[in-house]
């Protein structure tokens, strides 16, 4: 709970930072790890993102970012073609990624929907290789994980299985899972 706690602050002081814009209300307090809570968190990974817009110019981030797009997707083992264009238009709204052209960002994307598609472990272990390219630079392989969490909680809701790959993606980077309250 102290993790949810942390986060809370966080979010509050970085709402207050910004003068509190777009700002509406922070749940009960104690409400611990309750579906506010992610919403909260995904909200502060999403501000967090937009702040490191121009160190994430990177093809090591952009490659393993949309891995991560890709497995949070495929995540419960399938990728219907409405969540794939869901997932996709999320990719090319997203702030940090519009440093991209989008068709580099669709190809990545949808290669490694298709490889998750056609063999779903296969395709896992090529995307976490991708993945674990941008562990270098500690920046980008947070920021790799924040995106994850964003297109994951994207509908409010992050489900048990888009958890366990963005845990397994922060072992794959080398980056704390607690620090994203998994």
């Amino acid at each position: 709970m102290a993790m949810w706690d942390r986060i809370k602050d966080q979010a509050k002081g970085l709402q207050q930072s910004q003068g509190a814009r777009g700002s509406s209300g922070h749940g009960s307090p104690g409400s611990g790890s309750g579906r506010g809570s992610k919403t909260q968190l995904v909200g502060v990974l999403k501000n967090q993102l937009s702040s490191l817009k121009t160190e994430l110019k990177s093809g090591a981030y952009r490659d393993a970012s949309m891995a991560m797009c890709a497995l949070v997707a495929a995540a419960d083992g399938s990728v219907d073609p409405a969540e794939r264009q869901h997932v996709e238009s999320l990719i090319l709204q997203n702030d940090v990624l519009q440093n991209f052209p989008p068709e580099q960002l669709r190809q990545r994307f949808n290669k490694h929907v298709d490889q998750l598609a056609a063999n779903f472990q296969h395709g896992k272990t090529e995307a976490m290789q991708e993945i674990a390219k941008a562990a270098k630079k500690q920046t980008e392989a947070k920021a790799v994980v924040q995106t994850g969490f964003v297109v994951a909680g994207a509908d409010g809701y992050i489900a048990p299985a888009e958890e366990q790959v963005l845990r397994e993606a922060c072992t794959a980077l080398g980056v704390s899972p607690q620090e994203f309250g998994l």
